[in-house]
């Protein structure tokens, strides 16, 4: 009976796997790897949940945390709250 090692076969597969787009937008939206990607149309709006899906395979979470097609994870991002911010005379 013959071992096989299921990692590195898995892996293999992943390696080959293509992310594809949703967009069907001309211009197409920007990618899930560009720096605009939160600029993508929605595809679905889940707002009671706290989530939403744009058409480049982004979620999007209402904490303005997001997850990538790939798996990666970016923090939530907001923005300074304007009445915080002291101005000087």
């Amino acid at each position: 009976m013959s071992t096989v090692d299921h990692r590195s076969s898995r892996t293999a597969h992943q390696s080959q796997r293509k992310t594809t787009s949703m967009c069907q937008h001309q211009p197409q939206c920007p990618s899930a790897d560009s720096a605009d990607r939160e600029a993508a149309r929605l595809v679905a709006y889940h707002p009671e949940q706290g989530w939403s899906l744009l058409c480049n395979g982004v979620l999007l979470f209402e904490d303005t945390g997001e997850l990538l097609p790939d798996g990666q994870i970016i923090a939530p991002h907001r923005p300074l709250d304007a009445g915080n911010i002291a101005t000087a005379a």
